[in-house]
């Protein structure tokens, strides 16, 4: 990773929720947060019909998508079977209590979008 932008800390992540980094010309990142305060990054698009995956219900390591219930997990991206396609993971980090985003040298800083729903 070229670098890390710092996103937000981790307590500002609801818990079995998202938020959305928007990244100018790179599509939206949902960054989220399991029940064990896991963190995970992904492009916020499901790669059945694009669905908004920040929107989706977290459970374990996975997000159900809102609008058709496909099922992708957190770590690599990839829809559960019998459903098959992949969505881009995206680095993350925590250190010290904050989140970071990997971001490649090419591409411009990502900046908070929205928060989760029940903010």
């Amino acid at each position: 990773m070229d670098r890390w932008t710092r996103i937000c800390r981790l307590d500002e992540l609801p818990v079995l929720g998202a938020r959305v980094v928007e990244r100018p010309g790179a599509g939206n990142v949902a960054v989220f947060r399991t029940a064990t305060d896991r963190v995970f990054a992904l492009r916020d698009r499901c790669p059945h019909e694009g669905g908004p995956l920040s929107q989706g219900i977290v459970y374990g390591e996975r997000v159900a998508c809102p609008l058709h219930n496909w099922n992708i997990d957190l770590k690599s991206g990839c829809a559960i079977a019998p459903d098959e396609g992949c969505v881009q993971s995206i680095p993350v980090r925590v250190d010290a209590g904050v989140v970071y985003l990997g971001v490649r040298a090419d591409q411009p800083a990502p900046a908070i979008l929205q928060v989760g729903a029940d903010d």
